[in-house]
């Protein structure tokens, strides 16, 4: 399902010269040995979630799909990255649903919060707020103005069937609340983080009310947990993936640009950048990790890629069949002299930037590409990509000497903010 392509990578190391290092690590991983094991829940997470939730989202979902003109997704980070970067991926970014998804809770703007409210108040609305404890900044204050909202149109008892909570299975703010007021709960997996939990019920219950077949996802991550839980660096394309990122970065490259040429996939990038980012960027190690659309980002990153300072490689996520095609026409006068692409596939010619953008910054720019192909954007391809990232990621940090799977580093801020904020201390 993904093909790993690292013929235009340039790589001064050979590959398989990591082979004893990665079976080394393939055992820590799959015998949870290794710094932060206590959150490596995803691992075999397919084959041990719980059966009876999973057939409870569907049957939410369906309930909700039939009632809401928009469904709020309120969560930040993890708790929402998932669900979106899978929504967009699979449905593009016009898609004919009759329920239309909006993300909130994840940015302290005012006018964005203000402007999804008046968008919102003439609309039928359910809630899914996401939060493992219930207490996040962002989260906590859209959903009390949310919550007050919604209670003021419909009532309390209405709610009951409107809010959704996604959280711990026992204990903390938002579970206690749930619990009080009658909402209906899903559980956040305690052994899976939320970078990793978007095949947990924080991501597979806004993809389901949105109309993704969650059976699929959950075929695609079940084939890839089979495919790719083996150390045989000559054969896994994600430890292979994970090997690369560590020779090019050997070789002075700290940054790499995750680039796709299907501007649907951007969410999947911006997930992609929280998984890498968050799990690989602690003391003092790691690679920085950003990301473009092209060919739309070539007119505003192209030059500093192709002739700026050599800090970085690209990895393209190239998708080999889109969801969509269509023929750019023959025009009698020609004006604008493109009847050279006249009857030409819109994808073949997407293709065509593709590969030349490849020799430009590789032959010329002498920029390192590697190249991950996906089959398609649907259900299936995403959960299987998710897995393949999931463990490319744990071995990459592994590589690394650290822990994948913690973030300390974001507690900095938080404390200057909520000092400033005059949060009571305890």
């Amino acid at each position: 399902m993904i093909k790993f392509d690292a013929s235009h990578a340039m790589l001064t190391e050979d590959i398989m010269s990591y082979e004893e290092e990665v079976k080394r690590i393939h055992k820590m991983i799959h015998e949870k040995t290794g710094a932060g094991n206590d959150f490596l829940g995803w691992v075999d997470w397919i084959n041990k979630y719980d059966k009876a939730e999973f057939q409870r989202i569907k049957e939410v979902a369906n309930a909700v799909k039939d009632r809401a003109e928009a469904l709020l997704v309120c969560g930040i980070g993890g708790s929402y990255l998932g669900a979106r970067a899978a929504i967009e991926m699979i449905q593009g970014l016009y898609p004919k649903n009759k329920t239309e998804v909006i993300f909130i809770g994840n940015t302290f703007s005012s006018t964005y919060f203000k402007q999804v409210e008046d968008y919102i108040k003439d609309k039928s609305v359910v809630l899914n707020v996401i939060s493992k404890s219930g207490t996040t900044t962002e989260t906590a204050m859209a959903f009390r103005m949310l919550k007050q909202m919604m209670e003021k149109r419909y009532g309390k008892n209405e709610c009951k069937e409107r809010i959704i909570a996604t959280t711990d299975k026992a204990r903390g703010t938002l579970k206690s609340l749930a619990d009080k007021e009658g909402y209906q709960t899903f559980v956040i997996p305690d052994d899976i983080g939320g970078r990793y939990s978007v095949i947990t019920p924080v991501g597979l219950l806004p993809m389901a009310i949105m109309g993704i077949d969650i059976d699929e996802v959950y075929r695609g991550l079940k084939d890839a947990y089979n495919d790719l839980n083996n150390d045989n660096l000559a054969t896994n394309p994600a430890y292979q993936y994970a090997v690369c990122r560590r020779i090019l970065q050997n070789a002075g490259k700290d940054a790499e640009m995750l680039v796709a040429y299907e501007p649907q996939m951007q969410m999947v990038t911006e997930w992609w950048k929280q998984l890498f980012g968050e799990s690989e960027g602690k003391d003092g190690k790691g690679i920085l990790p950003c990301s473009a659309i092209f060919s739309t980002d070539l007119h505003s990153l192209g030059q500093f890629i192709q002739e700026g300072k050599k800090v970085l490689f690209e990895t393209l996520l190239l998708v080999d069949r889109p969801m969509m095609d269509g023929v750019f026409p023959y025009d009698e006068a020609d004006e604008d002299s493109m009847n050279y692409l006249a009857n030409k596939s819109l994808n073949w010619v997407n293709k065509m930037a593709c590969e030349g953008t490849l020799e430009a910054h590789e032959v010329t720019g002498k920029v390192p590409n590697l190249i991950i192909h996906l089959n398609d954007m649907k259900e299936y391809t995403f959960g299987y990509m998710c897995y393949f990232f999931f463990i490319a990621c744990a071995m990459s940090c592994y590589m690394l000497d650290i822990n994948p799977f913690n973030q300390p580093g974001v507690e900095v801020y938080k404390k200057n903010m909520f000092k400033l904020l005059g949060k009571p201390t305890k």
